[in-house]
C-alpha cells in the first residue's frame, strides 16, 4: 500500500460479502488506501463483544492497488483488534464501520456490531464513524448515500475528532419517487424501548426454544432533537456518541451524599 495515502480501517457486523460494505469501500476508495476487515458471517447485535475463548482465523480474500479485504470468523470487535494488531503497515487515520443494513439509531447503539466497531477504533483513539441506512433488505440500495458519506469522511480525515467521540450516522429510507434527503441534523440518541422481545415456540419433539424479535417503540415520539424524529422525517442523522459513559450530571450529586 502507498504509504502516502492515509489508510483506512472498514469492517462491520454484515459480513465481509454484504452489499453496504463493499458500498462503502466504493464511497470512500478514493480518498486513501483500504484495509477491510470483516467477519465471514453475520455478527449482528454482538455489540463490543469479543472472542475470549474461540480460536480467530484470518483469510486474505482480495488484494489490490490500495485495497486488502480479510476476513475472521470473529466479532466486529475481533476483526478491528486483529487488523490493528495483525494486519496494518500503519496506524489507520480512520475507521469506519458499515455499511449497516438496518437501523442503529436510539437504543439500538448499544447492541450494534456497526458500533462495536466504531467504539474499538474510538478506544484506540483513532477517529471513528458508523454508518448505516435504514433498510433491512440484503440488496437495499445504498447510491443515495454516496456524497454524504464522502463528505462526512473527508470531514473526519481533515479535522478529526474530540478524544473518546466518534459518530453515529444513521440514514433514512428514501421513498421510491427519487426524492433526496430533506437534510442533515445533529442529534442526540432518542429515548427508546424494545418491546415483546422473546417469542416461544414449541418443538415438534417435545421442548420449547425461543426466538429473539419484538419491535421498537420510541418513548419520546414528540421530541424533534432526537435522531429517531429525524430518520422519521427523512433527515439523515448525526449523533456524537462518548466512549466514556459517566453520569456526569449525577457525579457531584452522589458525591455530596458521602456515598
Amino acid at each position: 500500500m502507498q504509504t502516502e495515502r492515509p489508510l483506512i480501517l472498514i469492517s462491520n457486523d454484515d459480513g465481509y460479502k454484504a452489499k453496504g460494505i463493499n458500498s462503502l469501500v466504493d464511497m470512500v476508495r478514493p480518498l486513501g488506501d483500504i484495509l477491510v476487515c470483516a467477519p465471514e458471517g453475520s455478527r449482528s447485535g454482538y455489540a463490543c463483544a469479543f472472542s475470549a475463548t474461540t480460536p480467530l482465523t484470518l483469510s486474505l480474500r482480495d488484494k489490490q492497488d490500495g485495497l486488502q479485504i480479510w476476513s475472521s470468523n470473529g466479532t466486529p470487535v475481533d476483526c478491528v483488534k486483529l487488523a490493528l494488531s495483525q494486519l496494518v503497515d500503519r496506524r489507520p487515520a480512520l475507521v469506519l464501520g458499515g455499511i449497516n443494513h438496518g437501523d442503529n439509531g436510539s437504543v439500538n447503539t448499544h447492541y450494534s456490531g456497526t458500533m462495536g466497531v466504531v467504539m474499538e477504533g474510538c478506544m484506540k483513539y483513532i477517529p471513528s464513524v458508523a454508518f448505516s441506512l435504514c433498510d433491512y433488505r440484503e440488496d437495499a440500495d445504498f447510491e443515495p448515500m454516496r456524497p454524504y458519506v464522502e463528505r462526512f469522511t473527508r470531514r473526519v480525515l481533515e479535522k478529526g475528532l474530540p478524544k473518546g467521540v466518534c459518530l453515529n450516522i444513521n440514514f433514512p429510507l428514501l421513498a421510491e419517487d427519487g426524492s433526496d434527503y430533506k437534510g442533515v441534523k445533529v442529534c442526540r440518541m432518542a429515548y427508546g424501548t424494545w418491546c415483546n422481545e422473546v417469542t416461544k415456540c414449541h418443538h415438534p419433539r417435545g421442548y420449547d426454544y425461543y426466538w429473539m424479535v419484538g419491535h421498537y417503540r420510541n418513548d419520546e415520539p414528540d421530541a424533534d432533537d432526537t435522531d429517531n424524529w429525524a430518520l422519521q422525517h427523512g433527515y439523515v442523522a448525526i449523533t456524537p456518541t462518548r466512549m466514556d459513559v459517566t453520569a456526569y450530571d449525577c457525579l457531584e450529586d452522589l458525591r455530596s451524599e458521602g456515598l
